[in-house]
């Protein structure tokens, strides 16, 4: 069965972002640094796949041990249907907001072929899913960083893609909301990055011009070129060091390996 007729109709109310703009910005919290710099937060604030282990390859050793001599032709297969499945936008967006039904479907893809009753297929997934999650961590000296630009004046927003339920989550875990004067969540507006709906709606709350403004995320094309559509600077969260690829159509205003750069511009 195709991916796309697994996924049954799905839509969010879409809310009109319609934020009362503050004061105007009058001049930069340092020389170097721009008047508004917006986040993202998973791979950029907190680690989600970066630097994770494969949680799909733990779920099947943990509920699927008398499988142990497939594991590796079924990883693989599942790989290639969770690529398979979050490279179309619409399925991916209804994915987010759904994420347990989102990677049963991936499972089930997967590994139906090889025989495996759908009851195991979704029990694999949704530990994936929960210890994935659970192991989502801030990388080392994230917070601290946020915290010292918030000391010294700078103002800052959170756009994130993701659901409500996981995203808050995530937010109250880590004590983040207090740092951001505006937060922006894919399943709370109804859209999410790289819609320039977001972007704009953020200018618009802060009173900023786009070319006053950083973007720093670790996804080219909804952080990078997202941002860029607007002429905010995209500023690349590149954990991995593994640099911009070749073939990369997005070239981002520049290329950061953790959040403490952004530091050393402000001091």
């Amino acid at each position: 069965m195709q991916l796309a007729s697994r996924v049954k109709a799905f839509a969010l109310p879409c809310y009109e972002a319609n934020f009362p703009p503050t004061a105007p910005y009058r001049g930069y919290a340092s020389a170097a640094m721009p008047a508004l710099l917006l986040f993202d937060l998973d791979d950029t604030i907190l680690r989600f796949s970066a630097g994770q282990p494969n949680f799909w390859r733990r779920a099947l050793e943990r509920k699927a041990p008398e499988l142990a001599e497939r594991h590796v032709r079924l990883e693989q297969l599942i790989a290639a249907a969770n690529h398979e499945y979050w490279r179309d936008s619409a399925r991916a967006f209804w994915g987010r907001q759904n994420m347990h039904q989102a990677r049963r479907i991936v499972a089930r893809t997967a590994l139906s072929s090889e025989g495996i009753g759908s009851e195991l297929c979704d029990l694999i997934a949704d530990d994936m899913t929960e210890e994935k999650e659970a192991h989502v961590r801030p990388f080392d000296g994230a917070l601290e960083v946020l915290r010292q630009l918030q000391q010294r004046g700078q103002r800052m927003g959170l756009l994130t893609n993701g659901c409500s339920l996981f995203q808050r989550r995530k937010l109250r875990r880590y004590e983040l909301e207090p740092l951001f004067e505006l937060i922006l969540i894919e399943g709370e507006l109804g859209y999410g990055k790289p819609d320039a709906r977001v972007f704009a709606s953020a200018l618009q709350h802060f009173g900023a011009r786009a070319e006053d403004t950083w973007m720093v995320g670790d996804n080219l094309e909804a952080d990078i070129a997202g941002a860029q559509q607007l002429g905010i600077t995209g500023i690349w969260h590149d954990a991995a060091g593994s640099g911009l690829p070749a073939d990369s159509p997005v070239v981002p205003g520049r290329v950061i390996r953790d959040l403490a750069e952004l530091l050393r511009d402000s001091a």
